[in-house]
């Protein structure tokens, strides 16, 4: 059977991390989120107290950091070399902080080349906001997802909660304004709809049938 390459972008808390990993399940394929993978390094910039400015060496950093995810039952497990970061990458100074991180270029040029390398041949779901834009742009199968502020703000709120961390509703959402304005006006890969994509409004469908679209649109593609 044909495995293809399926890429699903879009802006914080619109609902592309949970539809991504579960259309993966579905389908056997590797799921890759590649917004872990930019708060991997965010961590360890701010592990190792390296000033958010200083482009050279956080581009340095990102070249030597070593990030793998591996698949569990609630989703990927990211580590860096063998550490398990995969609650710390969740931290509320991660998130202030990744949008700029994320905004290097030499930081992306690391982190888009390996994630094209664990793309391979195909069989994959990445997520992210510039995979069918830069990373993947020939990709079988490219998804937007969309979403209101108000929805976002709710299901954001319930995932930091699964992680133990409580934060009020009026900064969360200032938070999530704040990142759709750093992610669409950065110089280095703007989040931005993909020649192509799919456009999938989220804000009133449940995630069964956010899933259920995708899964529908790749079995298409692939001939079943």
């Amino acid at each position: 059977m044909r495995k293809i390459v399926i890429a699903i972008d879009g802006p914080a808390a619109s609902g592309k991390s949970t539809t991504a990993r579960l259309v993966a399940e579905h389908l056997g394929y590797l799921h890759i989120d590649t917004g872990a993978m930019y708060r991997a390094v965010t961590l360890r910039v701010l592990e190792e107290a390296i000033p958010l400015e200083d482009i050279g060496a956080i581009g340095a950093l990102a070249e030597k950091t070593r990030i793998h995810l591996e698949r569990a039952e609630t989703g990927n497990r990211v580590f860096i070399d063998e550490r398990d970061v995969t609650r710390e990458i969740r931290t509320e100074a991660v998130t202030r902080n990744v949008s700029l991180v994320s905004s290097y270029q030499r930081v992306r040029d690391v982190l888009v080349r390996e994630q094209r390398r664990m793309a391979g041949t195909g069989g994959v779901v990445l997520e992210g906001r510039d995979i069918g834009t830069v990373v993947l742009p020939n990709a079988d199968l490219k998804i937007f997802m969309i979403a209101g502020v108000a929805q976002r703000v709710e299901r954001r709120k319930k995932e930091l909660a699964i992680n133990g961390i409580d934060i009020e509703s009026e900064k969360l959402e200032r938070e999530i304004l704040e990142r759709d304005r750093l992610d669409t006006t950065r110089k280095a890969s703007p989040l931005r709809r993909a020649a192509g994509a799919v456009e999938v409004d989220t804000s009133s469908l449940t995630i069964d049938q956010q899933v259920q679209f995708v899964v529908g649109m790749a079995k298409e593609i692939i001939g079943e």
